[in-house]
């Protein structure tokens, strides 16, 4: 394989919303109770045993593990060789390399070791090399860390072929920590375990189907702690994380626990029996199966969710297709409003999440360039106009990463389909803290930051009041991402979970009474409507914003 320079390719660790790549550290008392849930405890043969770190940055696990060692061999004659082979980290950072060695060192001379082992034995445990490109013929008996956040599409195309080659589970635009736990699972030992925090995307959304299909086909799911609402870092970065603890073994109940805060009492409460446990808890007798999201709702709202999912149909089973709003690769230029020096035939107007307001579509006086025709992107010597504009903005719209792909350099990421804006649709934004349905009958095209629904069987009105509804954000809730704050993302892969019934099933009075209430904004009726149209007795109780108006 030809040598890549990884270290000017990227910095493993959580990306900021800052948008640059920093070290972030785990809170000690998380770090323990990660120990603790892997079973790396002191009253086991640790120095028979072996664990990893594959990213250990300043080396906090291995060294609370080191104490751990230590503590296990207490009274006993250490066996040099033994130890060798009790830790191993890996960092690409020569700088966390050097850290994480230091720091064993000082943790070690704590222990009393003898001066050259607590030198030698941190140089032999930690190796500066890219845990995803070594050889995987080692095993391990407990492998723990806080793997890097980092999304694929960011590295070099080369170091992308590479991982994508290497690791299944590297799918659509996926995560890199997706690597760092397959490549993990493929070291476990027989009843080993692995207990990783990480962020939690993938148990839910598209790119982490073949991870949960690898973990659920091979592997079992022990202990899950939700941390959205914990601060489990030293630093606060927004990261959705999560505790999971894997078991190369078969699968049997699994505890799901959820922090508030993520304190040291709060982790006191996970290590005791759940029957005293300070912390919320449910016991999953059943886990998942195969690439099906992991919906960690209370086991009675997750059997009302399959009960509807079993009654009723997926929405775009029922003539409705979902869509997104176009997205251009540079708004400031694409976006223009009345008036701009453009042939009027290569303007499409365009509504943004901006100009809904309480339920109603306004005219924002926007509009988006169409680079495209009939048969790709245009020839721009037909529109003179046109191009005097897009030359004027050349350099920038060919440092975008379409242009270096294309001869067309000046056409938006997405193409446009005028014959949409005439059609009636429904406009759901992305990001919001419940279902904001507005109806906009036929004027404009949507913008990226705006999810559409079409559908040629539906009255739209009755069709947006159920979606609308609460029983139509029970869907969401327990399928979507849950962002700080209480908000959802309401994109198409979460929107085309939802169950409806069938437009022709439901009566017309009941039709009626949903479309007048949807027309009124009036929620309460038809959070009640949608009870009848679904046949329940009582609405789904989960927690979110309601910012319908």
């Amino acid at each position: 394989m030809q040598a890549i320079d990884l270290q000017t390719t990227y910095d493993y660790g959580i990306r900021t919303d800052g948008g640059t790549h920093g070290l972030v550290l785990t809170k000690p008392h998380i770090v323990e109770l990660i120990l603790d849930l892997v079973g790396y405890s002191t009253d086991s043969n640790l120095p028979e045993q072996k664990i990893l770190d594959p990213c250990c940055g300043e080396g906090i696990f291995l060294v609370h593990a080191a104490h751990r060692l230590m503590q296990s061999i207490r009274g006993k004659e250490a066996n040099v060789d033994a130890l060798s082979d009790a830790i191993r980290g890996y960092d690409i950072d020569p700088r966390h390399v050097e850290a994480t060695r230091v720091a064993l060192t000082r943790a070690l001379h704590r222990h009393d070791l003898p001066e050259h082992l607590s030198v030698e034995l941190p140089k032999r445990w930690i190796q500066q090399a890219d845990f995803l490109l070594t050889n995987r013929s080692s095993s391990f008996d407990f492998i723990v860390g806080n793997p890097p956040y980092v999304r694929i599409e960011q590295l070099s195309s080369e170091l992308q072929s590479v991982y994508r080659k290497r690791f299944a589970t590297l799918f659509d635009r996926a995560d890199l920590y997706v690597a760092f736990i397959e490549q993990s699972l493929s070291l476990l030992s027989r009843d080993g375990r692995l207990g990783f925090i990480c962020a939690d995307r993938w148990i839910l959304n598209r790119y982490g189907a073949p991870l949960r299909k690898l973990i659920t086909e091979n592997f079992s799911i022990k202990t899950y702690v939700d941390l959205h609402q914990a601060s489990p870092f030293e630093t606060d970065v927004i990261a959705y994380p999560a505790i999971f603890v894997v078991q190369n073994s078969e699968q049997s109940q699994v505890s799901v626990y959820r922090m508030s805060e993520g304190t040291p009492e709060e982790c006191l409460g996970i290590r005791q029996s759940p029957t005293v446990n300070t912390s919320p808890v449910d016991i999953y007798e059943k886990w998942f199966h195969g690439e099906e999201p992991w919906i960690l709702t209370p086991p009675d709202r997750l059997r009302l969710l399959r009960s509807l999912e079993d009654k009723f149909p997926l929405l775009e089973e029922t003539s409705a297709r979902v869509r997104i709003g176009i997205a251009t690769g540079n708004d400031a230029t694409y976006i223009v409003r009345s008036g701009a020096d453009i042939e009027p035939d290569r303007l499409i107007p365009l509504v943004m999440r901006a100009d809904i307001r309480g339920g109603q579509v306004f005219d924002g006086d926007r509009f988006v360039i169409n680079t495209y025709d009939s048969g790709g992107p245009i020839s721009l010597e037909k529109f003179p106009r046109l191009r005097r504009y897009l030359d004027s903005h050349a350099s920038k719209l060919k440092s975008r990463h379409i242009a270096t792909k294309s001869t067309a350099w000046f056409k938006t990421i997405d193409r446009p389909y005028p014959d949409m804006v005439p059609k009636p649709k429904l406009l759901i934004p992305d990001i919001a803290g419940s279902n904001e349905v507005v109806y906009e009958d036929g004027h404009f095209y949507p913008h990226h930051n705006l999810y559409f629904i079409l559908s040629d069987e539906w009255d739209l009105e009755v069709l947006g009041g159920l979606l609308s509804s609460k029983v139509a954000l029970f869907f969401i809730w327990s399928y979507a991402v849950k962002m700080r704050g209480g908000y959802l993302r309401f994109q198409a892969q979460y929107l085309r979970k939802i169950r409806v019934p069938r437009s022709a099933d439901i009566p017309e009075g009941l039709a009626g009474k949903i479309k007048a209430a949807f027309r009124d904004r009036d929620f309460a009726a038809l959070d009640q409507l949608a009870l009848e149209a679904y046949g329940l007795e009582y609405s789904p109780e989960f927690d979110f914003v309601d910012t319908r108006h």
